[in-house]
């Protein structure tokens, strides 16, 4: 693996890890947020409507 320093001579090896913990964090939270709002009410009519326009831009519908 290689070290990177900074100007200054610190090192940062470990600031790759930091980074994907933050996104693996948002992408959690993210995922969380989809699911409450896709298996509530909002999620059904969201659905339902999706389906609907779908279907009328098919002419089935």
């Amino acid at each position: 693996m290689r070290t990177t320093r900074t100007s200054t001579g610190h090192d940062e090896s470990g600031i790759t890890t930091a980074e994907y913990a933050v996104g693996t964090a948002a992408g959690a939270g993210f995922a969380a947020l989809l699911y409450k709002m896709l298996t509530g009410s909002f999620g059904d009519q969201l659905l339902g409507r999706l389906f609907d326009h779908v279907m009328s831009l098919l002419g089935i519908g």
